[in-house]
């Protein structure tokens, strides 16, 4: 099986920092190399999704899309493509410290047999698979970063130290990480964007930017 992983910097980090990871792939250095591998994973659709306008005229590849800010059938709908029933592709949880698990964290908007999936898994040398719903957010983005926005209203109402917020986490939940750990680790500019991708999706107030989180946001990206 011939395998071809496209990510950014930071993705490939996350992905080779894996307790395993599959031995036998190739990097490739942009979208246009999917016709030559039999699985192609893009580490960054949800940022691109403009690729899908190529992938989709591909019959043979199965791809593995990172669906966390988008659902693969949003994306679609996003770019008017329609009667694609000849693309294969599951979608996966790719953001920075959850990538790194030996849980593939997927959706099967294509409804292609768990013995595939399985099989895919295996391949990229994941121990264990999740299929979750194919929406926005999956299952733990969604949880993570509702923890984070809701530590950042804590931190705006003055009620605790970020630090002191971190270790309480640990103590009282056994969470490997504390939410400000674990933003500054996924990068706030994934938790702004998966919070405000929930939010539209939704309208859901779970998901309403804490305004201190977009304010840090700002400054970290001012352009």
């Amino acid at each position: 099986m011939k395998i071809g992983i496209l990510a950014s910097p930071s993705k490939r980090i996350a992905w080779e920092s894996k307790k395993k990871h599959a031995t036998s792939y190739s990097w490739v250095q942009d979208n246009e190399a999917h016709e030559e591998y039999d699985v192609f994973m893009d580490l960054d659709l949800d940022d691109h999704i403009h690729r899908l306008n190529t992938y989709t005229q591909n019959t043979h590849t199965l791809f593995i899309l990172s669906a966390v800010k988008y659902s693969i059938e949003g994306a679609l709908n996003a770019l008017n493509l329609k009667n694609v029933t000849h693309f294969r592709a599951i979608g996966i949880n790719a953001l920075p410290t959850l990538l790194e698990r030996n849980v593939m964290e997927c959706s099967n908007p294509f409804n292609l047999s768990l013995e595939i999936i399985e099989t895919i898994a295996l391949a990229l040398d994941y121990e264990n698979v999740t299929v979750v719903n194919s929406r926005v957010g999956m299952v733990s983005p969604r949880i993570v970063c509702m923890i984070i926005n809701e530590a950042y209203y804590t931190v705006q109402e003055q009620t605790a130290q970020k630090s002191d917020i971190d270790q309480a986490m640990k103590l009282g939940t056994n969470y490997p990480k504390g939410p400000f750990e674990w933003c500054e680790e996924m990068g706030i500019r994934e938790v702004y964007e998966v919070l405000e991708s929930l939010y539209q999706d939704t309208h859901d107030g779970r998901y309403k930017i804490c305004p201190l989180l977009k304010q840090e946001y700002l400054k970290s990206h001012p352009y």
